[in-house]
């Protein structure tokens, strides 16, 4: 029972507050995929700093491939092109790409359906900690191919690793700006990654044709963070 001193208007305020709190978590969980089943972390293998391929030859070499083998990608593979999109570099968690002071809006996200030594799901980088979190169990790439309007590489690739921003991180400080500075900052680090597929002998392929709200829901991704980019990488089939 509400006591009769209780302020009407109150109640309806407090009505209305109820009500937008539980229209949140309820629009967070359908964004959800099913399933999803967070994981502890799994720790990801050291990065490599020296490598085979030049800069030069690697630049000279980046294509846009579409066609895989159906080998698997190593782990190690993996922990490699994560973190050269986005792994910590230095001190204070300087990053491999270059982010609008500092303020680091993007997430990244591995969709794996072939990766020798992972469970195949969707898990979330966590560049401090050079590892991975499961957000979702199972092979989401067929799901994720009708998300990319029915491109059939993304389902053929063994990995697809997908690009999402936080833009209010950046906002709070830049403002209106921010939007320019956090599509540049994506842009470093997918052409890190894809050069560095080229030195790992692999071939990836740049997809920013998508439902973004279908991608969004295949991914899980929270209310405030938006997808930009999918990067689909295997072994070259030719």
């Amino acid at each position: 029972m509400i006591p009769k001193t209780v302020d009407h208007a109150l109640v309806c305020a407090l009505t209305t507050i109820c009500a937008m709190i539980l229209g949140t978590f309820m629009l967070r969980a359908e964004n959800r995929p099913t399933g999803a089943k967070e994981s502890g972390p799994i720790k990801l293998p050291p990065p490599r700093t020296e490598g085979k391929m030049s800069l030069e030859e690697t630049l000279a070499k980046r294509r846009s491939v579409r066609e895989y083998k159906p080998d698997p990608l190593t782990l190690a593979d993996v922990a490699q092109l994560l973190w050269s999109a986005q792994g910590v570099t230095a001190p204070g968690g300087r990053r491999t790409a270059p982010s609008a002071g500092a303020t680091y809006p993007l997430e990244v996200y591995l969709v794996a359906g072939n990766v020798t030594g992972l469970a195949p799901g969707i898990y979330r980088y966590r560049p401090g900690e050079h590892d991975l979190i499961r957000v979702a169990e199972g092979d989401r790439r067929a799901r994720l191919a009708d998300a990319s309007l029915g491109q059939e590489w993304v389902e053929q690739a063994p990995i697809t690793i997908a690009f999402a921003a936080v833009y209010e991180r950046t906002s709070r400080r830049y403002g209106a700006r921010a939007e320019r500075y956090v599509h540049f900052e994506v842009g470093h680090a997918v052409e890190n990654a894809h050069l560095q597929a080229v030195a790992l002998g692999l071939g990836a392929v740049v997809i920013g044709a998508f439902s973004d709200a279908e991608v969004k829901r295949v991914l899980g991704l929270p209310q405030a963070e938006e997808p930009l980019c999918l990067l689909p990488v295997g072994k070259p089939a030719r």
